[in-house]
């Protein structure tokens, strides 16, 4: 990965068990000065000590400018950042990061309805916060393995209280989501959690005729089902001069890249937008969960960590 320098120098101030697998931290500059502003829903790469930059939520107070928050869900089995973090990030410890962005924001609405699972509950709860604040009606719906796994359920009571119902499968079972969509009427409805979560949301809101469900995912979507994929593909770099093969097991991104060519990426997961690039000819198998499905269908852009080509040859600005 060659991430490019990041916007800002942090410092961990706290680190503070959470539940189960997830600590949070609370990150200061180092210069002790106002850090940029955000917005509910936002998020920030953090740069780690090994060179890894991964993307977490900000869950902290918008209204507190002299620190962030965020979560991380330790993942054994996953690409290294998590454990990275769980093992490293201890206060004191200096850390880059991008600036906030966000591809997550609140609508306007009259009443929203949350859904969360797990470790997703971090991009919600500033949303909740802001509401809670402005006196707009809103409930939470919040579903974990067990008891032991529900992150800042303490805060959210505090906030909410009847607002906030806490599913703890080992007890409770699954959420009826039919339920939840229908009793969403009329309210913009939020969710974040785990793929299978999120996809039986958004498939029981297709049955209720509607499509208007807010998803924040923290991996890439599966490609469309029916989808045509080529295994192998050409890609011409038109301003490098280039004309490089991409194989089976090889993202556009690793291929351009050891080409020599430096390609800007962070989450390598198409969640981040970091390594969208103007596509000059080709068509594209969209793989991420950033471009509206209008912008797909235009294929003037794609995510080439993990999209491919749909075709024999794509040409990219590069």
């Amino acid at each position: 990965m060659t991430p490019g320098k990041p916007d800002l120098l942090l410092r961990v101030t706290a680190a503070r068990f959470e539940s189960d697998g997830v600590t949070s931290f609370e990150l200061a500059a180092t210069d002790g000065a106002t850090l940029p502003a955000w917005t509910p829903g936002a998020h920030i790469d953090i740069h780690l000590p090994s060179g890894r930059v991964r993307q977490y939520s900000l869950c902290g107070d918008i209204a507190d400018r002299t620190r962030y928050r965020i979560a991380v869900l330790e993942l054994t089995g996953g690409r290294g950042g998590s454990v990275e973090a769980h093992r490293e990030l201890r206060p004191g410890v200096v850390i880059g990061a991008s600036a906030p962005r966000s591809a997550f924001a609140l609508v306007d609405a009259a009443r929203y309805v949350f859904i969360a699972g797990g470790i997703g509950i971090t991009p919600l709860l500033p949303m909740i916060n802001s509401l809670e604040r402005t006196g707009t009606p809103w409930e939470l719906t919040y579903c974990a393995r067990s008891a032991q796994h529900f992150s800042f359920a303490g805060e959210l009571r505090s906030l909410g209280g009847g607002k906030v119902r806490l599913l703890a499968e080992d007890v409770d079972g699954r959420p009826d989501l039919g339920t939840l969509v229908a009793d969403a009427d009329g309210a913009a409805v939020f969710c974040c959690g785990p793929a299978g979560l999120m996809d039986s949301l958004a498939a029981q809101m297709t049955a209720a005729g509607r499509d208007d469900v807010h998803i924040e995912r923290f991996t890439t979507a599966n490609p469309p089902s029916g989808s045509v994929v080529s295994e192998l593909f050409t890609v011409e770099l038109a301003r490098s001069g280039l004309t490089i093969d991409v194989g089976r097991n090889q993202s556009v991104l690793e291929a351009v890249r050891s080409a020599g060519v430096d390609a800007p990426a962070s989450c390598e997961m198409g969640i981040c937008g970091t390594c969208e690039t103007k596509v000059l000819s080709g068509t594209v198998a969209h793989r991420d969960d950033l471009l509206t499905d209008d912008e797909k269908r235009q294929g003037s852009t794609m995510m080439i960590c993990v999209s491919r080509a749909a075709g024999p040859r794509l040409v990219l600005d590069l």
